[in-house]
């Protein structure tokens, strides 16, 4: 593609950059515009992938037909057959119509599929047959439909790597390459950098009626050598926060490392403070022990529940807790009296029997259980519940969910009237 072609294209989509790589992108989606190839857009997040599908479509013959991108990593998984490929009424909960699906839509078109690393393995394989042979079928439905829809599609992952984790079908992956096409980070562009900055730049000044901001020698040096692991996304960023809050209009080193890291081989995408005001660093070490003591916590309530559960197991083993109830229901039944309701004294003390610390439960529950009986327990409720209620036997009755005249007696058989 000669020089005119290639800046015609770049004043039509707005492209800004002459770096090589940048060319070369351009030049490839051109070339391929014309035949119906599929086309797989490689790079790192926030390079400008999604310029690339459009030139394609608007430069071929289905230039007249729809175009759909659609973000495959947006859309979630129990749905996103339903969205591409449609469904039939009532073949899932909320299918209260019939759908087409991007498929059925954009017959004769095109449609973008950003991010398609992200497909779940049963959504790739519909894909992979409509890419072989143009047919798919509705969810729900049983009908074979046919489309003709050219397939461009765009990733940031390692697809090598995820075909080896299983997580990305290698067919699907050879179909959908046929054409690769790279689109190179920010930090590979040279002076493009600067470029897309006086861009933004004058962007901010027309639109918020700002005074433009400029860079010096040793701001630009910084910026070229910074790694830029938001790529363009963040380069814009970073200018606009640079637009709105830097008070000189021109931005010297001092300025600029308030916006990005000093050191040239940092990834991180925001500087790190040095003077305590603000770190990310010691907010992550803080996550990092939130998390560590997270999962002891975790780990010792396992462990609380666990002899827990041994002391209720216990407990009803030996007629504790249940015993005690039912015995006192069936008092109430030969008094013809209303079975009584569980009080929470009674549930209180049915999980609180051993209150020596978690660690020691296992060993004092095993001691307790060859002396505690079912009277031995009975006992200690009646004797709580009066000394809570200050001996007032109505109320201790009252508490317990039992008759004053059943109370009278336990008082009397464990000579608790004698005290």
């Amino acid at each position: 593609m000669n020089t005119s072609d290639l800046q015609n294209i770049k004043q039509r989509y707005n492209v800004v950059g002459n770096s090589d790589g940048l060319n070369r992108a351009l030049d490839v989606a051109l070339q391929v515009a014309s035949t119906d190839l599929s086309v797989l857009i490689i790079g790192e997040s926030g390079v400008g992938k999604e310029i690339i599908p459009r030139i394609i479509h608007d430069n071929s013959t289905r230039r007249r037909e729809k175009y759909f991108a659609i973000n495959c990593g947006s859309i979630p998984e129990g749905t996103i057959d339903s969205e591409l490929f449609g469904h039939e009424k009532g073949s899932f909960t909320g299918a209260i119509g019939e759908s087409e699906g991007y498929f059925g839509i954009a017959n004769k078109g095109t449609i973008f599929l950003d991010e398609v690393g992200e497909l779940p393995i049963a959504t790739q394989a519909r894909l992979l047959r409509v890419l072989e042979t143009g047919e798919y079928i509705k969810v729900g439905g049983q009908k074979i439909l046919k489309t003709d829809v050219r397939i461009v599609a765009a990733t940031n992952v390692n697809m090598r790597k995820a075909i080896s984790e299983g997580r990305f079908r290698e067919d699907l992956y050879y179909r959908l390459n046929t054409i690769p096409i790279q689109i190179p980070p920010l930090r590979d562009r040279g002076n493009d950098i600067l470029l897309l900055f006086r861009l933004f730049a004058m962007q901010m000044a027309e639109t918020y009626h700002l005074p433009k901001i400029t860079l010096t020698e040793d701001a630009k040096a910084i910026m070229l050598r910074y790694k830029w692991p938001g790529n363009v996304r963040q380069l814009k960023n970073i200018t606009e926060q640079m637009s709105v809050l830097s008070a000189e209009r021109e931005i010297d080193a001092k300025d600029l490392t308030q916006f990005i890291p000093e050191d040239p081989e940092s990834t991180e995408l925001a500087p790190i403070s040095k003077n305590g005001s603000h770190s990310y660093e010691s907010e992550r070490e803080i996550l990092y022990k939130i998390l560590y003591e997270l999962r002891g916590n975790v780990s010792d309530l396992r462990q609380e529940m666990a002899n827990l559960r041994k002391q209720l197991d216990e407990t009803q083993h030996l007629n504790g807790v249940g015993g005690f109830n039912a015995k006192l229901s069936n008092v109430a039944k030969e008094e013809h009296l209303p079975a009584p309701e569980v009080h929470p004294v009674v549930r209180h003390h049915a999980v609180t029997l051993n209150p020596l610390p978690i660690e020691d439960a296992e060993a004092e529950e095993i001691a307790e259980s060859k002396s505690l009986n079912l009277n031995d327990f009975e006992r200690k409720m009646v004797e709580e519940a009066l000394e809570k209620n200050g001996g007032n036997r109505k109320k201790a009755a009252r508490d317990l969910g039992i008759s004053d005249r059943t109370l009278y007696r336990r008082i009397r058989q464990y000579g608790l009237d004698e005290a």
